[in-house]
């Protein structure tokens, strides 16, 4: 199969630099799990495997009755990804690419060209594009067209998606939506050009498209985040006004303003805006709560509301452990910290080498050497290695690795020692 050929080529590349090639092939030999996997098992187990070469083999265990567009482009852009942040681009290439001749319909082309942007090769993608889209049927929908361009917006080479969008559509024969328009909308907005992000509306109704919520979304956002709050409340107005209701996005835009800039009690009052609306707060709505909480000296609150998640129909994503954990730390609340960074090892969430380091140090720094190097072993076992190194430069820098223990364990208390055999006990 496509996938095991990967391996085996990075097998042959191992053992020639001296490498065994049983590492490459480490999931085919002695590993438990079945032969076939359905394709949700197969991708709950490569959300939780970092180790690029077993996460193409359980790629290549899912049973092919159950594949499909829809379900199989987790799977493949988890993989893919696996492979690119190894520096593994060529393989993700050659994984992607062999499941193009299969991808005789619209779903399929698109969800293979979505995956090209989780492995970061968007220029990849339009080849594939190129090469896929003459043998689809005609007219082209806007499906993979869409595809293509989030590709390349996903990989903030937002300069390309004007151009591809002009280029493309005339080439193919493609009818841009609405959709269309809200990506083209986006890479403008990304490049602070609100004229052209705005004829981008013009655009739309000049083709009889009505602009959609989403795209307001897109534009008000992007007024926030350039502190044009006037204009972004005249996009509001114009959007209710033109029929457009505010969904929970775009109420979380006009959160995330007051939740970085304001106080809890102006993210509280959106919050009614949106209860009174008939929408819901979500975890994102909490996160930017939390997040004022901790801007304005409130973190008793801050934690409050993180442990009430659950009651409110929510959950901690990854940004809720990351902003939180950021802020404990701040405070010089490892305890609480610690809590945290339990909770999002547990779940598979782990923040940013930056906010995780935070947490070490100080631990670390105040005398809690074991809990420090559990948290660094536990990360470390979830990553390959080559992704390990700022890791490793941190346990010198605190005198975690090994070196250091045999060095200080030759001059240190009896204590030192015993906790730096309790360490190797939990590894």
């Amino acid at each position: 199969m496509a996938a095991a050929a990967i391996l085996l080529r990075h097998g042959r590349r191992a053992r020639a630099h001296g490498a065994p090639i049983s590492r490459a092939l480490s999931t085919s030999a002695g590993d438990t799990q079945p032969d076939v996997l359905s394709v949700s098992d197969a991708t709950r187990r490569i959300r939780r495997e970092h180790d690029p070469d077993r996460a193409v083999s359980i790629l290549e265990a899912i049973d092919s009755t159950s594949i499909s567009a829809a379900s199989t482009r987790h799977a493949l852009s988890l993989a893919a990804r696996r492979l690119s942040r190894s520096r593994r681009f060529a393989d993700a290439d050659a994984l992607l690419s062999s499941h193009l001749p299969a991808s005789t319909t619209e779903p399929h082309l698109a969800a293979i060209l979505c995956s090209y942007a989780s492995a970061n090769l968007p220029e990849k993608a339009l080849d594939a594009f190129r090469s896929t889209a003459p043998s689809l049927p005609t007219p082209i929908s806007p499906l993979p067209f869409n595809a293509l361009l989030s590709a390349f917006l996903r990989c903030r080479r937002h300069a390309r998606v004007s151009v591809l969008f002009s280029e493309l559509s005339k080439e193919f024969s493609i009818t841009p939506n609405a959709t269309s328009y809200g990506i083209l909308a986006k890479a403008y907005c990304m490049t602070r050009d609100d004229v052209k992000a705005k004829q981008a509306l013009d655009q739309m109704r000049e083709q009889g498209i009505s602009p959609t919520t989403s795209i307001y979304t897109t534009l008000i956002d992007s007024m926030y985040k350039q502190k044009k709050i006037e204009e972004a409340e005249q996009l509001w107005k114009e959007m209710v006004e033109g029929g457009c209701k505010p969904d929970v996005a775009t109420y979380n835009v006009k959160a995330m303003n007051y939740g970085l800039h304001g106080k809890p009690e102006e993210v509280l009052e959106v919050m009614r805006e949106m209860e009174a609306a008939g929408v819901k707060p979500d975890t994102i709505t909490y996160n930017f709560l939390m997040t004022s909480y901790c801007r304005n000296g409130k973190l008793e609150d801050a934690k409050v509301l993180y442990h009430s998640l659950a009651e409110k129909g929510c959950s901690a994503n990854a940004a809720t452990y990351k902003h939180m954990l950021a802020a404990l730390c701040a405070h010089g609340d490892f305890d609480a910290g610690l809590g945290i960074a339990k909770e999002s090892l547990k779940r598979h969430k782990v923040p940013d080498f930056k906010t995780m380091k935070g947490l070490v140090q100080g631990l670390a720094k105040g005398g809690r050497v074991a809990e420090a190097k559990k948290i660094i072993v536990e990360v470390k076992q979830r990553f390959p290695e080559n992704l390990l190194s700022g890791w490793k430069k941190l346990e010198k820098e605190l005198g975690l690795d090994s070196d250091s223990r045999d060095t200080q364990s030759k001059g240190t208390s009896g204590e030192t020692v015993a906790e730096s055999k309790s360490v190797a006990a939990d590894a």
